[in-house]
């Protein structure tokens, strides 16, 4: 399973690629607010970020979301999105106005991600108009007592039953719990905030066991 941090932060997107291990990046108008800097900027120094950490084998797309609502606008701005960087994914929402402009822009060969999926019957609808990614979010449906990753399963099996080549990207991730349930399901990609990206690594009882190592180790050196 390829993971995705989902940040609009320069140096926590930086973090995360140092270690190796993240496949790409995905943005929203929120997090790129948050940050008070230039859209196209950020957009453009992600993608080059990952130019040079990144061997050439890694196809590491970077998510930027247009914020047009009908069809005709969102195929202007996505073109102009798409030309900001090699390695741009255009995100679409996943409304009518939406759809259409996902199949327009799989034709023209744009790669897209629809995003805010909250169904399956949704996904199904992203997948037929070309959609290379599909983010059903998970966290959010949480947040209002229905089983996120329910969700997950029902998208898997409907697009292996039909060997649909979208990628499911698993959104809304709130702990390193879901990112292994998610695994366990089989979604291609899990996109991550850096702070739970971090809490990967952790465990208790690692931190205890190399403690017990490195002291074990001087104890030993003291007797030589």
């Amino acid at each position: 399973m390829k993971i995705f941090i989902d940040s609009g932060s320069i140096d926590e997107i930086k973090k995360a690629a140092a270690s190796g291990v993240i496949d790409g990046v995905t943005t929203n108008p929120s997090l790129i607010a948050k940050e008070g800097k230039d859209f196209k900027t950020v957009i453009k120094t992600i993608g080059e970020l990952f130019d040079t950490e990144h061997s050439a084998h890694c196809e590491c797309p970077v998510s930027a979301e247009v914020v047009s609502i009908a069809a005709k606008e969102m195929i202007v701005e996505a073109k102009k999105i798409a030309k900001i960087h090699k390695k741009v994914v255009v995100k679409i929402p996943l409304i009518p106005e939406g759809i259409k402009a996902v199949k327009e822009l799989s034709g023209l060969g744009i790669k897209t991600n629809v995003t805010l999926c909250f169904t399956a019957a949704q996904a199904l609808l992203a997948a037929k108009a070309g959609a290379t990614y599909v983010s059903p979010f998970i966290g959010r449906l949480n947040d209002i007592d229905q089983r996120g990753l329910d969700l997950i399963r029902e998208i898997k099996q409907i697009f292996t039953n039909y060997d649909i080549k979208t990628q499911i990207l698993a959104a809304s991730i709130r702990s390193p719990r879901q990112v292994v349930e998610i695994a366990l399901i089989g979604a291609d990609v899990v996109t991550i905030p850096y702070k739970v990206f971090e809490k990967l690594f952790n465990h208790p009882l690692t931190d205890k066991g190399l403690k017990q190592f490195l002291a074990d180790w001087d104890q030993y050196k003291k007797t030589q």
